[in-house]
């Protein structure tokens, strides 16, 4: 909405355009926010084919076991399991360690994972054209002094329509906490 020079209110349209060709713009969306106390996966479907970018928010998220959690991206034909590229870093307690990806984005506690860390933070996914996924991750322990960081890139084999959030081998049971996401 803008209001004229008059006064009087109208919906105005912006004209936004690169190297001279118009593109359109679209909202920023947030999901309905999903309470992560029960299951092994948090599954965040029907994301619209248009869609960029997508944070993933973990607000107090914990499991039942020491498995890594993990973040799955995945098309109409099912979840992406294999072909993560990318790395974590955890420093903890002013010690450091190093993890490779392979079936997820990989929020990796090092040796530490225990079924009381509480997470806090995010995953940002940004499509970087023909269906292949960066990742960014920046991720806390509220309750230990663990930091997580780290990035990695997916290949898709087709369009973006769902995100998965699971354990590394998928048997620990989300017990505490929500996760979200936003997308544009």
């Amino acid at each position: 909405m803008a209001i004229t020079m008059d006064g009087t209110s109208g919906i105005t349209t912006p004209a936004v355009q690169t190297g001279g060709v118009a593109v359109s713009l679209y909202p920023l969306v947030s999901g309905t926010s999903q309470a992560s106390t029960s299951g092994t996966v948090i599954d965040f479907t029907s994301i619209p084919d248009w869609v960029k970018r997508v944070t993933v928010m973990f607000n107090g998220v914990s499991t039942n076991g020491t498995s890594d959690v993990i973040v799955q991206l995945g098309t109409s034909a099912g979840f992406v399991s294999t072909g993560y590229l990318g790395a974590t870093a955890t420093i903890a307690g002013g010690a450091t360690g190093t993890s490779l990806m392979s079936s997820g984005f990989l929020l990796r506690l090092g040796g530490g994972a225990a079924a009381a860390a509480v997470r806090h933070g995010t995953v940002v996914l940004t499509s970087i054209g023909s269906n292949t996924w960066v990742g960014t991750i920046s991720l806390s322990i509220s309750n230990t002094d663990y930091i997580v960081t780290g990035s990695g890139t997916i290949a898709l084999p087709g369009t973006l329509t769902q995100i998965r959030n699971t354990t590394a081998g998928g048997v620990n049971t989300f017990d505490a906490g929500t996760i979200n996401i936003l997308y544009e």
